[in-house]
């Protein structure tokens, strides 16, 4: 019998369970159509792959403004000092190879009647199907006195690369005994569990290295996801150094001040060593340029087909989406191809239903993973043998997820 672990779920489920629905340019469209992806992430350039390995014939362009994408699962470890941001840094060269056109350019306009999509540097490209996977973007000044410039002083670090790196360094330079202030916006945004996941894994770094040191979640929610996982490995693992103050306490950061590094609630001033501030966010500026977001901040989709409820033969996946309960995460936008069918009429619809990752219930999968503080909340976790260690679950699940990770780029 084949075990199923993470690699084999996200595999079969993204290419098994896609063939007959991202596949479908195949079967409904010329060969040779030509089909333009927005963005390079985990939706864009997992569906690029798949549909190039199901079909040789279709003329397939990735645009991404970037030449080197970083991932931001698993960019909470480099905040730990767990493996360095290399390591969660790839590059194109491989999609390239596999005989897709990567352009890095950025996409700055969407004519849905004209089916053209203008670059940056003036060129127009041309599409029979447009998939967007664009991410998302945040909304300046919607925290008083933070914006783009505030940033380089309060990282977000809310899109992994040089916010990440600065972040880092950052918790290199504090002093032992300082304050790390976390603001985490109302939902939606960006993997519910990552700020979280964040505090937990800077306590590790800090319980190591600065161990007077306090973080303190200013937290604009009453509530959050696997809250009482977390509370327990706080209070086993971290006592005293993780405090979590919600909404309805004055949690929610109302301004900031980067010359001072102060931190402004409702009632409360906190004044830090370091300060992360994760401002709200929206879908990725194409997709509202485009007015795929109806104003709203983010995309209504068909939840069977991911094509747009505003522009027929516009596709969206990812974070940039509203779509039911689906979280907003790298594994739904790469489980998000396996539904996005393109053009496929004489399929019948279904209920919308996929096992999310962010939404496992196993219990103690969960609190192990919450236990070696290692690797994400935000997982699925296979069932342990009898007299497994917890080395041996850490070292084979961050195996497990790597690997997967890397049949991506």
């Amino acid at each position: 019998m084949k075990v199923l672990n993470r690699r084999n779920f996200i595999l079969g489920s993204a290419a098994t369970a896609s063939a007959p629905f991202v596949l479908a340019p195949v079967y409904a469209a010329a060969r040779g159509a030509r089909i333009v992806i927005i963005g390079g992430g985990f939706g864009g350039v997992s569906l690029a792959r798949y549909l190039r390995r199901h079909d040789p014939g279709l003329a397939i362009t990735l645009i991404e403004r970037d030449a080197q994408y970083t991932t931001c699962p698993f960019s909470n470890g480099v905040l730990g000092g767990l493996y360095p941001i290399s390591q969660i840094s790839f590059t194109y060269a491989k999609v390239k190879a596999a005989g897709i056109d990567v352009v890095n350019e950025e996409a700055v306009n969407i004519d849905p009647s004209a089916k053209t999509v203008a670059l940056g540097g003036g060129r127009t490209v041309k599409f029979d199907y447009l998939v967007l996977s664009p991410g998302i973007d945040f909304i300046w000044d919607s925290i008083k006195g933070y914006n783009e410039q505030a940033a380089e002083v309060m990282p977000h670090a809310w899109k992994a690369g040089a916010q990440t790196s600065l972040l880092r360094r950052q918790l290199e330079s504090m002093p032992d005994g300082g304050l790390v202030v976390i603001g985490v916006p109302a939902m939606p945004y960006r993997c519910p569990p990552g700020p979280y996941e964040r505090a937990s894994l800077i306590a590790y770094y800090l319980k190591a290295n600065k161990p007077k040191s306090k973080i303190i979640i200013l937290d604009a929610s009453d509530a959050f996801i696997k809250q009482d996982l977390f509370m327990e490995a706080w209070h086993r693992l971290y006592p005293g150094m993780i405090e979590w103050v919600p909404g309805s306490k004055s949690g929610k950061v109302l301004a900031v001040n980067p010359s001072t590094l102060t931190v402004s609630t409702g009632f409360d001033d906190y004044k830090a060593a370091v300060a992360n501030i994760i401002p709200p966010q929206r879908a990725g500026a194409i997709a509202v340029r485009a007015g795929l977001d109806q104003g709203t901040g983010y995309c209504a989709i068909d939840p069977v087909s991911f094509e747009s409820r505003v522009h027929k033969g516009i596709y969206v996946l990812g974070d940039a989406t509203i779509a039911g309960e689906m979280p907003k995460s790298g594994f739904s936008a790469r489980v998000g191809i396996s539904e996005t069918r393109l053009a496929l009429p004489q399929r019948s619809p279904r209920p919308f239903s996929v096992p999310w990752i962010c939404r496992a219930p196993a219990r103690t999968a969960a609190s192990e993973l919450a236990t070696a503080l290692s690797v994400s909340l935000c997982a699925w976790m296979p069932n342990r043998s009898p007299g497994m260690t917890r080395a041996s679950v850490e070292a084979t699940w961050s195996k497990v997820l790597w690997s997967s990770l890397r049949t991506i780029t």
